[in-house]
């Protein structure tokens, strides 16, 4: 953890990260701590770069002498190679969303992700039936949650991704922790089939975000026993969460893991003590405004 300081620089590493609200998340909470906190998105669109250009971008932030720095999609998996040393999270996930430097410059990975998204599970659909889940998405976010759901005892997990080698290099991943038969990767063509009898789905994918509008597949396929977890925060209110309540469907979006996730963050950042339900009230007045 990183010895309290006076002050930070802070930074968002992102695709189409315009809308988000984590520079206003952190920079809120440093004030009710005193602290003097300054937060810049660094978009990739913005700068005509991509996910393979995210290790050189944290390199030249460290030298610029930035104090850490949140990753998110696309660059969580290739930022690794580039960072001096990961937490064992980070190291199990193979994803990392914070960097912290250290006092001579060197760049640590950490996953707060994976604990952002367990709390606010637990908080938002804890009693809810997790015997068969299945988890559209297999990337950055999605070994995240992935793992979060695991921890938290769902049954099985069913990884459903565009590239069917990612969610079996994940699924394989997650039997070595959890165990056989608690993960499995499922083509595509299989979502209708498993959804049918699945207790939930977890959305991890772009899909929904403001620079990805959409569904990530048929409204048809949703059922009312099926909850519905999101992790597109921006906008909270996605399309598949409302075709999801539309039908009965019990739902969570994507901004309890947010501001959970960012609190993790601060603490690692700064050394100070965030206070998770005072972020979740920001996350409330951000999004009203």
């Amino acid at each position: 953890m990183t010895s309290p300081h006076s002050s930070y620089l802070l930074g968002l590493i992102g695709s189409g990260i315009g809308p988000s609200l984590s520079y206003a998340l952190h920079e809120r909470e440093a004030d009710h701590h005193g602290l003097r906190l300054l937060y810049r998105p660094l978009d990739l669109d913005q700068l005509s770069l991509g996910a393979d250009d995210v290790g050189e971008l944290v390199r030249t932030a460290g030298r610029l002498g930035y104090n850490g720095l949140n990753i998110t999609y696309p660059g969580k998996q290739t930022v690794i190679p580039h960072l001096d040393g990961l937490s064992e999270d980070a190291k199990a996930l193979g994803a990392v969303n914070t960097v912290v430097f250290d006092a001579d410059g060197r760049a640590r990975g950490h996953n707060t992700d994976w604990s952002g998204f367990a709390q606010s599970f637990t908080q938002g659909l804890g009693d809810a039936p997790t015997r068969q889940v299945v988890q559209l998405g297999a990337g950055g976010a999605g070994a995240a949650v992935a793992h979060a759901m695991l921890t938290l005892g769902a049954g099985q997990l069913t990884l459903v991704d565009t590239d069917p080698g990612r969610a079996s290099a994940l699924a394989t991943r997650l039997t070595a922790r959890f165990g056989p038969d608690r993960a499995a990767a499922a083509p595509r063509e299989r979502l209708a089939e498993i959804l049918a009898v699945a207790d939930g789905l977890v959305h991890a994918t772009p899909t929904g975000m403001a620079h990805h509008p959409g569904l990530p597949f048929p409204a048809e396929l949703l059922h009312p026993e099926l909850w519905i977890a999101d992790v597109v925060y921006r906008p909270l209110d996605t399309e598949l969460l409302r075709e999801a309540r539309a039908l009965g469907c019990r739902t969570l979006d994507g901004g309890g893991m947010a501001v959970h996730q960012a609190a993790h963050a601060f603490r690692l950042f700064t050394g100070y003590e965030p206070d998770p339900d005072r972020m979740l009230a920001h996350m409330a007045t951000l999004v009203a405004d």
